[in-house]
């Protein structure tokens, strides 16, 4: 038994936002109260393990649906084991994986190992099958098979889908199953080097870059798509201020026809930075979809604010120091993400007065969980005791992480938010120093 006193519990799920302490017995949350009276605490300093979290929010578990661990195939790069350590050093209590490894998750086989590796973290860990075999976009997967032994949604993450017909018949099967669709949008027939936005950036290195038509087409034709299938659609890390634009009309379409099928994802690294940070940090700050202009950072943030994003996601992607170490061109697109998620959303979006620390919380936990359905972003009774404990007003200079890999370009950098514990089923997973 835990029991947590002294903590400011923000679930935005129930709408709790107060001073109060949390009791977990058995791996649930018995009850939020305010009612501690001298005998319950000495009951409690008796019979259980007392964490005080005087200066503390004490928040539903962080969900992640948007992580690389890289296992099966490149485990120099992560591995669920070391994954679930940086997940859990960041707050995060579930992970929903991506699919594209290798091989990638097209298999019955290769989804049972990475589940059943998954089952030996401390850490919920869940998976998506991908779309199309081998994401070569010309054939789709066993949908039917990998829903059923247990991928929780399906993604070719990495590689965008350019066959409309073949795309359309797996958004009717994911609407069939009422599982989600997860879709990376950047048409490469645009881009002449990706990880760089075409501008500022392109012209710094000389190169072509990735134009933000790219993305604002295959958003607008995907929306689409979903509109005309009803399929759950989550668009993945945007980066322009045309698709979040788009993304909202469509929300406002589906919600007048009684549908809320329509989910956007924002990076923290997309609210942070812009192309500015590429011509600083050359490859540590190369990612797909690029960085872009100030004006699409500023609207990421509103679109945060205004619920047409709904959820943060890291794009937790490892990379070895030998391998950002390439050329620009060479350099491979993608940056860790796990362990700066929460400070990067304290420092520019709460600290900023962008968003309320409930707002953060709520794009971390309830609106993730909400898209794949899973139990977890919230502190309801008898609900898994999944919960982060941090200190908001606490800095870190960021660096020595649990990720095997370092490609970052927040490295060094102080920022606000410190983790203190991570609770998982009832148990301490996590505890800081």
């Amino acid at each position: 038994m835990i029991f947590i006193k002294n903590g400011l519990v923000i679930d935005p799920a129930n709408g709790i936002e107060k001073q109060a302490s949390v009791w977990i017995e058995d791996g649930k949350i018995v009850k939020v109260t305010e009612e501690d009276s001298e005998e319950f605490l000495q009951k409690a300093a008796k019979e259980c393990h007392v964490i005080d979290a005087a200066g503390c929010i004490v928040a539903p578990g962080l969900v992640d649906v948007h992580v690389h661990f890289r296992e099966p195939g490149f485990t120099y790069k992560e591995d669920i084991a070391s994954g679930a350590r940086a997940a859990l050093k960041g707050g995060f209590t579930s992970v929903v994986l991506m699919a594209n490894t290798k091989p990638p998750v097209d298999n019955e086989d290769t989804l049972e190992y990475v589940i059943e590796k998954g089952k030996k973290a401390k850490l919920n860990v869940y998976t998506c099958a991908t779309v199309t075999m081998e994401m070569a976009g010309k054939a789709l997967t066993n949908m039917d098979l990998l829903f059923q032994k247990g991928a929780v949604g399906f993604t070719d993450d990495g590689m965008p889908i350019l066959n409309v017909h073949l795309l359309e018949k797996a958004m009717q099967k994911a609407a069939e199953l009422k599982a989600p669709i997860s879709l990376h949008e950047e048409n490469p027939a645009l881009i002449s080097n990706n990880g760089v936005n075409k501008g500022k950036a392109s012209e710094y290195f000389g190169i072509g870059g990735s134009p933000r038509e790219a993305e604002i087409s295959m958003i607008e034709r995907d929306l689409a798509i979903a509109e005309k299938t009803g399929a759950i659609l989550n668009i993945q890390h945007i980066s322009t201020k045309e698709g979040v634009e788009l993304v909202r009309e469509a929300k406002k379409r589906a919600a007048e026809s009684g549908r809320n099928n329509i989910h956007a994802e924002a990076t923290p690294h997309h609210f942070s930075l812009t192309e500015d940070a590429v011509c600083q940090y050359r490859t540590l700050a190369k990612m797909n979809p690029p960085l872009r202009e100030e004006a699409d950072r500023q609207a990421i943030i509103a679109g945060l604010k205004d619920g047409t994003i709904d959820i943060i996601a890291t794009d937790h992607a490892p990379h070895s120091s030998r391998e950002k170490e390439k050329t620009i061109i060479e350099a491979p697109s993608g940056i860790i993400g796990l362990e700066t998620a929460l400070p990067l959303g304290i420092t520019n979006l709460v600290d900023s007065g962008k968003l309320s620390m409930r707002e953060l919380i709520e794009r971390m936990s309830q609106g993730p969980a909400k898209l794949y359905g899973l139990p977890a972003g919230n502190l309801s009774e008898n609900a898994a005791a999944d919960l982060v404990i941090f200190d908001a007003n606490a800095t870190q200079t960021i660096g020595n992480f649990c990720s095997k890999s370092t490609n970052s370009p927040f490295t060094g950098q102080c920022l606000k938010g410190v983790v203190k514990y991570t609770i998982v089923n009832g148990g301490i997973a996590y505890q800081a120093d």
